[in-house]
Parts: C-alpha cells; structure tokens; sequence
C-alpha cells in the first residue's frame, strides 16, 4: 500500500471520479438540473450508462458533488492566497479577486453555483455541505476583519455582517460578468468593488 495509505485503485477512482464531475458541470452548466440526463453526463464524461452508476447513485447525486468539488477547490484557493496577503485590505482584494478569476475560468460551476443560490426550491439547496463549504468563505473573511479591527486597519462595526456582505457583494459582481452586464476589464471590476468597500469599512 502506499505511503498515503490509498491504494491505486483508490487513486484510479477518484481521478476517474473528478474527471465526470468536470464533464458534468460543462452539461449542468449548459442545461440546468432539470433538462439535464444522466445519459447526457455520461456521454460527456465518456462513460456508459452503467458505469456512471458506479460512481454516483442519481443524477442529484452527481449535481450535489457537482457543486461541492467547485466549491472545495474555491475554498482551497481562496484560504491560500488570502494566507500569503498581509495587510486586512489585500486580504479582501484577494479574496475578492480569488473568487472573481475562479468564475471567469469555471463559467460552467459558476452557473450552477448562482443558481443554486437563486432558489430555495433548489435540488441542492437543503445540502448542508455544500452552504456550509460556501460559509467558510465568509466565514474567513471575518476572522481575518476581526484581526484587522484589532490592529485599527478598520473602523469599529459588526464585522459577522460586514463580511456577509462583502462576501455578498463579491457574488453580485460574478453574476453581473457571467450576464455580459459589465463591459470593463476584470481588473477593473475588481479595483471598483474593493475601493468601494474599504470606503465603507476602512479608516
């Protein structure tokens, strides 16, 4: 066995698996949940029918992880590079920016992601896992205004509902590229919304 204590078959597996999660948010993306068939995903992700059940039980099974691996992968890169920033300020714009760029790459699971948050109603929008891997977004984003509201980077204000809203804020902006309703470079965009917001919080 090897030394991460996974065997190939395991590594096989989830390459396999990570491979037709990619193949079925293009497909999501394209048709939402309800116009999209598990013969669809399984054509994209080059698989028969049958081996797609191997993988996954339904085609709400595949959605749910669907969004899950999007948002773990997002949540990676968000945690890394807000890390490597020092200051509270370039932590928001690396947050801000992270977010903004994964969206511009990943229009196919930003499709899906926005439209989970649209309706309650949603298949997946009773998933505890994937609001709760969503959340620490947020959730990052506070602990790092606290440490910066200690420091006096910020004024004082209630930093849960400030970076709630920041983090809001950064989804209306993604929304508003993926509908063509911004005509400016995405730098741009950026630079706009994080001035904007230091403005509001900043001293």
């Amino acid at each position: 066995m090897p030394l991460t204590g996974r065997t190939k078959k395991e590594v096989v597996s989830d390459f396999r698996r990570a491979e037709i999660l990619e193949a079925a948010r293009k497909v999501f993306g394209k048709k939402g949940f309800n116009e999209t068939t598990m013969d669809e995903i399984a054509e994209a992700a080059g698989l028969a029918k049958g081996t797609l059940y191997l993988y996954f039980s339904s085609k709400q099974d595949v959605y749910l992880k669907t969004l899950q691996f999007g948002q773990a992968e997002l949540l990676e890169q968000v945690k890394t590079n807000m890390k490597t920033a020092e200051s509270l300020r370039a932590k928001i714009r690396s947050l801000i920016e992270t977010r903004v760029k994964y969206a511009e790459e990943n229009r196919d699971f930003y499709k899906i992601y926005l439209t989970e948050f649209s309706s309650v109603i949603h298949p997946a929008s009773i998933n505890k896992d994937f609001r709760n891997l969503d959340l620490s977004k947020a959730q990052a984003l506070e602990r790092a205004m606290r440490e910066g509201m200690e420091r006096n980077e910020i004024r004082q204000l209630d930093v849960e509902a400030a970076a709630f809203m920041i983090h809001d804020m950064a989804r209306s902006l993604i929304a508003r590229r993926l509908l063509g309703w911004s005509k400016t470079a995405v730098e741009e965009d950026i630079d706009f919304l994080c001035d904007f917001i230091w403005m509001g919080i900043g001293r």
